[in-house]
């Protein structure tokens, strides 16, 4: 469920989504830091609540379905697709640690569908040999290693340059993972520029509150444009409630709601 991913996956390796405005320290809201392993693990499950709708994230390696957004497969952990260049990298990554797993006769096909939402070459085949690798720990430790280097560290540490809490962290975290790297419009970059047109971060002595507020309603704009993320309640009636709450560290317990299913994590 990424936009723009193809064109954006070089940069996010060099942290070019934005790392931009930069302060050398910055006082945030919050005390703790989304890479605390209590904090990253309550990001997970947030994630597989909106992506799958259950908290239990490490029962998502295996999953792989076409959800019908022009995107091909949707797959794994933060929902790879075959249609944005992102799934083709964690099987190249995967078969480069793992060669001769099942998926990596697959990489052709899926080279060819890059861009579209085509299941040529795969179908059937490609759906049982995904599963046939999650159940290994070697896919599941490729699925972990492509999460945090395209998504999860270049968020965490857009977050602490602009002072961010880790609720701040987390919202740059989902934000990428929807809507991918770059500095498009209706990427991260792009949105994360219209929040600062509206407001200062914490690191450039801006209040975190305001901040966030700018970052979510520039972030609904983009979704609201496309059928497949209209619904915003990721947002709405789940980081915005918990920043209503003063809840910066993510600290649980945590309740909130998505697509209208309720949620919580104690």
């Amino acid at each position: 469920m990424k936009i723009q991913r193809l064109v954006a996956l070089a940069a996010a390796v060099s942290l070019s989504i934005g790392l931009s405005g930069c302060a050398a320290s910055a006082e945030t809201a919050g005390t703790v830091d989304l890479d605390a392993p209590v904090q990253k693990d309550t990001a997970m499950s947030l994630v597989s609540s909106f992506e799958n709708s259950s908290t239990d994230w490490q029962a998502q390696y295996g999953y792989l379905e076409d959800i019908a957004d022009g995107r091909g497969y949707t797959g794994g952990l933060i929902g790879f697709t075959s249609g944005t260049g992102d799934m083709l990298e964690l099987v190249r990554a995967h078969s480069a640690s793992s060669p001769g797993n099942p998926l990596e006769q697959y990489i052709p096909a899926l080279e060819a569908v890059n861009g579209t939402g085509s299941h040529a070459g795969l179908g059937q085949g490609f759906e049982q040999a995904w599963a046939d690798a999650a159940e290994t720990s070697e896919f599941r430790a490729a699925q972990d290693a492509e999460r945090d280097r395209v998504y999860f560290d270049p968020a965490v540490a857009q977050g602490k340059a602009d002072g961010l809490s880790a609720l701040g962290q987390f919202a740059y975290y989902d934000t990428l993972v929807v809507h991918g790297p770059g500095s498009q419009r209706d990427a991260f970059g792009g949105i994360r520029a219209e929040a600062l047109s509206a407001a200062l971060p914490p690191s450039q002595g801006g209040d975190e509150t305001e901040y966030l507020e700018a970052f979510f309603d520039a972030r609904n704009v983009i979704m609201r444009e496309e059928p497949a993320h209209a619904d915003t309640s990721r947002i709405d009636t789940a980081q915005r409630v918990f920043l209503q709450n003063g809840n910066f560290d993510l600290e649980r317990p945590l309740t909130w709601s998505v697509y209208g299913d309720q949620f919580s994590l104690n």
